[in-house]
């Protein structure tokens, strides 16, 4: 992380949302009318569990050095991803792309929707009530509190993840990295980096 995150107190002790309760319904009616058993929800969820930013991180890193593959995932990340050997799910999954003109960043307004097969659990900030709100409103001072400036003239964008289209954000490439191979370009990429909460340089992630 290059920056601390705003302090969330309202995760731990919240009651069970709308929707919360609603994924427990739904899971429970597929398993008591057999569509799914048991052990393949266990299953299910733990894979998504186990899941790290790397999917992504390598996603980004390839788009930063092959101009080719970087079209054809701001058109399709879920086909772009299986090009990899990575399956990013079946939820449409739409890339926006940093620039010195435009800094985008994803909140899930509703929930935690997130694309989590390709980086990981959302963390607890991403799914607390405070930045779901805030950040829609006043974008730079949260940034800020992780430590991101940026600058006036450039805008910034924000994308609402729903049940039915993710986001993920195509960071800038580091200026100094030219030349650099896809392993040495994605181990820079972070998680927050690609939800668009900090930026990388080539000294901090």
């Amino acid at each position: 992380m290059s920056g601390p995150h705003p302090n969330q107190p309202d995760i731990e002790d919240a009651p069970l949302t709308d929707h919360m309760v609603m994924t427990e319904a739904v899971a429970e009616l597929l398993i008591e009318k057999g569509i799914i058993t048991a052990d393949e929800m266990r299953a299910m969820l733990e894979r998504m569990d186990s899941k790290s930013p790397a999917e992504g991180a390598r996603m980004v890193a390839r788009a930063w050095v092959d101009p080719d593959f970087k079209v054809r995932m701001m058109e399709d990340v879920n086909a772009a991803a299986t090009e990899l050997g990575i399956d990013a799910g079946a939820i449409p999954i739409g890339l926006v792309e940093n620039t010195p003109a435009v800094h985008n960043v994803i909140v899930c307004t509703l929930c935690s929707c997130y694309p989590r097969l390709l980086i990981g659990l959302p963390p607890d900030w991403y799914k607390s009530r405070e930045y779901r709100s805030r950040v829609v409103r006043e974008p730079r001072a949260v940034l800020m509190e992780f430590g991101t400036t940026i600058d006036d003239d450039v805008e910034i964008q924000v994308h609402d993840s729903t049940a039915d289209y993710r986001y993920l954000v195509l960071p800038m490439r580091p200026a100094g990295t030219e030349g650099w191979n896809e392993d040495a370009l994605s181990a820079m990429v972070t998680r927050d980096s690609m939800i668009g909460v900090t930026q990388i340089t080539t000294d901090k992630g």
